[in-house]
C-alpha cells in the first residue's frame, strides 16, 4: 500500500474537508524536514481554522521519505505524497491537485512563514485577490540570503520580464489561492521542474487573475538542495520552454 493510499485512509471522504492546504515540495530535506514541520505544526496551533500540510517528497535518495513517513504517523495534519524523480514543477502540482482545502498556501521547507499564511488567507477571503505571492524583491520583504542568490532572484524576475513581460517582482516561493479558481490555471501549465511555479504565475496574470504581492523574511537555513551553479544550464533550458510554451502555445517535448 502506497504512503498516498494510507494517508487516504485517515483523511477519507467522510473526514472534514480543512480549510487550508499547505503544500511543501521536498527533496533530499533529511536534515531539516522533521524539525521545520515540528515547528510549523507547533506555530499553526495559534490559527483557529484546521488545516493539512502536503509533504510532496520527490524523487530523494536520503533519508526525507522514512522522516515524511514518521511525521504522517505522529500527526494526523501530516500527509506525505510521493513523485519517483527529482521535479520540483510536478511537485508542486501533485500537491495543488491532491489538496483538499479551499485554500492551497505553497510553501518552502525552509521558509514556512506562518505570517504569510495569515496575511494571504485574510485578504484571500476578504476577496482583495485571486492569488498572493510572497516577494523576495518587495521593497519591504527581508532577504537575508548570501548576496549570489539575492542576485539570482532579481536576475530571473528581470529575463521573465523581459522575455515574457511579466510584471510583477517574484515568481518563485510562497503562493497562496483559493483552488477551485486556480485550477484551470494549473491545468494549463505545461513547464515543470524550476519554472512550473513562474509559469502559474504568469499565466494567472495574463489571464486577468488580481495578484497580490507580500513581503517575505527569508533566513538561509541550509545551502540549496542543488547546487545554484548546476541549475543554471536547466533554469536557462526551462525558460526557453516557458516563452515558447506561453507565447507560442508550444509544449515540452516530454509532454507531446
Amino acid at each position: 500500500m502506497t504512503s498516498r493510499q494510507q494517508t487516504g485512509r485517515r483523511g477519507g471522504k467522510n473526514a472534514a474537508a480543512p480549510l487550508v492546504s499547505i503544500v511543501i515540495p521536498v527533496y533530499n530535506e533529511e536534515a531539516l524536514l522533521f524539525g521545520s514541520v515540528v515547528e510549523l505544526v507547533e506555530r499553526m496551533k495559534k490559527v483557529r481554522f484546521p488545516y493539512e500540510i502536503l509533504l510532496c517528497e520527490n524523487g530523494s535518495t536520503d533519508g526525507t521519505v522514512e522522516i515524511g513517513l514518521e511525521l504522517e504517523r505522529r500527526f494526523a495534519q501530516v500527509r506525505l505524497l510521493r513523485s519517483p524523480a527529482p521535479n520540483y514543477g510536478r511537485a508542486l502540482r501533485l500537491g495543488i491537485e491532491t489538496a483538499r482545502g479551499e485554500f492551497v498556501i505553497c510553501e518552502e521547507i525552509d521558509i514556512l512563514d506562518t505570517r504569510f499564511h495569515e496575511r494571504s488567507l485574510k485578504a484571500l477571503r476578504a476577496d482583495q485577490c485571486d492569488m498572493v505571492v510572497g516577494s523576495k524583491l518587495h521593497p519591504e520583504s527581508h532577504d537575508h540570503r548570501p548576496f549570489i542568490r539575492h542576485t539570482a532572484t532579481q536576475t530571473i524576475n528581470l529575463m521573465l520580464r523581459l522575455s515574457l513581460g511579466f510584471r510583477g517582482s517574484d515568481t518563485h516561493g510562497l503562493k497562496a489561492f483559493r483552488r477551485e479558481r486556480l485550477l484551470p490555471v494549473v491545468a494549463s501549465c505545461i513547464v515543470e521542474k524550476d519554472l512550473f511555479a513562474s509559469e502559474l504565475v504568469i499565466r494567472a496574470e495574463r489571464a486577468g487573475y488580481r495578484i497580490l504581492e507580500l513581503p517575505v523574511e527569508i533566513v538561509e537555513k541550509r545551502p540549496p538542495a542543488i547546487n545554484l551553479f548546476r541549475r543554471v544550464p536547466h533554469v536557462l533550458m526551462n525558460l526557453g520552454q516557458l516563452v515558447l510554451a506561453i507565447r507560442f502555445n508550444r509544449a515540452p517535448r516530454e509532454h507531446r
